[in-house]
């Protein structure tokens, strides 16, 4: 990730024509980064939504766009939780295949399935290399998908469940595991939205993302146009902690991503402008689950509170911690634990992903296919 140039202001503007929202007017956000020393970062916005009485609401009246209300990062705690006591108990991991990742699996599905999801766990098949167990062929992710919303039109936002072998991955990745679960949870499984949302738990991304890229290459051309956005959800609690937003920035679309991208990025950046905290957005590196849904089209960006890059002096300046050292000290170790959490970071993603979400499941437009 490379270090911010010093000394000057960086304007950043995001366009979108790819349709992802309302029609009626066109919709920019400019992010203004400060000064060192300076105010706080400025965020322009023209997001055209229609009013609150145009939309349905909860029975206690609230708008849309609190469809995720109560959400937290205290909320992902007891789901944490639960990931370090499956870790603690299969040799101190998460890893897929392996049986702590099957419990992680369960786990997800009960959590889900509780909170009024149609629950799938479709299988995937597992490169020989990292079969570990006698007979072992397949391995399998956990979808969960509203009943309400418009199954045509599906805001997708996934997370990795499995660790590495080498530790319990609490924050790569229970981290984003914990979130999603929190999100789902207080969105309940027939919330009052236009779209459908489908909650996308991958495993073997550890292995080179097996989980997702199967995923992904196996949907119809149907299917995969059906998608509005996907939102990937990978480590937001490192313990030195950025704040980076991947998409809406490059040339290229293998970093920019394909049309579309940059919506995603820019409302990701708004919401987490709203919990207090100036965002940088980094280009997409595919080295996480959103690499298959640039392939196949799906305007994609991601969120990550960094791993093995070092914190710069005007990032340490902007986002507190220490300048000079990893963002995830811990990162693929076994002391990625529960108590080497960010929890400000965490609270912080953890609300921006609700309010993103509830935007995208309510938006009215539709994305090219293609």
């Amino acid at each position: 990730m490379a270090a911010e140039k010093e000394g000057r202001r960086q304007d950043r503007m995001f366009r979108s024509s790819d349709g992802l929202g309302e029609q009626e007017h066109p919709r920019v956000l400019a992010l203004e980064l400060p000064e060192p020393g300076g105010p706080p970062a400025r965020v322009v916005l023209e997001l055209v939504q229609p009013s609150a009485a145009d939309l349905p609401s909860h029975p206690d009246g609230s708008p849309p766009g609190r469809l995720a209300a109560g959400v937290s990062g205290a909320g992902t705690t007891p789901h944490l939780e639960a990931l370090q006591r499956i870790a603690d108990a299969n040799a101190g991991n998460r890893a897929s295949p392996g049986p702590g990742y099957d419990a992680s699996m369960q786990y997800a599905v009960d959590a889900l399935e509780a909170a009024g999801y149609d629950v799938s766990t479709p299988a995937y098949p597992l490169p020989k290399r990292v079969r570990r167990r006698s007979g072992e062929s397949h391995c399998r992710n956990v979808l969960a998908q509203t009943r309400t919303g418009d199954p045509r039109r599906v805001v997708v936002v996934g997370a990795h469940l499995d660790s590495v072998r080498k530790g319990p991955g609490i924050n790569d990745n229970g981290s984003g595991v914990s979130a999603l679960l929190e999100i789902a949870t207080r969105l309940g499984g027939s919330p009052p939205v236009r779209n459908a949302v489908r909650f996308a738990f991958w495993g073997s991304e550890e292995d080179d993302l097996e989980g997702s890229l199967h995923y992904v290459k196996t949907l119809s051309r149907s299917d995969r146009d059906d998608i509005l956005v996907y939102i990937n959800v990978d480590m937001i609690a490192s313990s030195n902690a950025g704040y980076f937003v991947l998409g809406g920035e490059g040339k290229s679309r293998k970093k920019f991503g394909p049309p579309g991208s940059a919506q995603v990025a820019c409302v990701l950046v708004e919401q987490l402008a709203a919990t207090g905290v100036v965002a940088r957005t980094v280009p997409l590196d595919r080295e996480s689950d959103y690499a298959a849904f640039i392939d196949a089209g799906v305007p994609s960006a991601g969120v990550m509170t960094g791993d093995r890059g070092t914190k710069t002096g005007k990032q340490a300046q902007r986002w507190g911690g220490q300048a000079g050292e990893r963002f995830d000290p811990q990162y693929h170790t076994p002391r990625d634990r529960l108590d080497k959490l960010d929890h400000t970071a965490l609270d912080r993603f953890t609300r921006a992903l609700a309010g993103a979400v509830a935007h995208f499941a309510m938006s009215t437009g539709s994305r090219r296919p293609g």
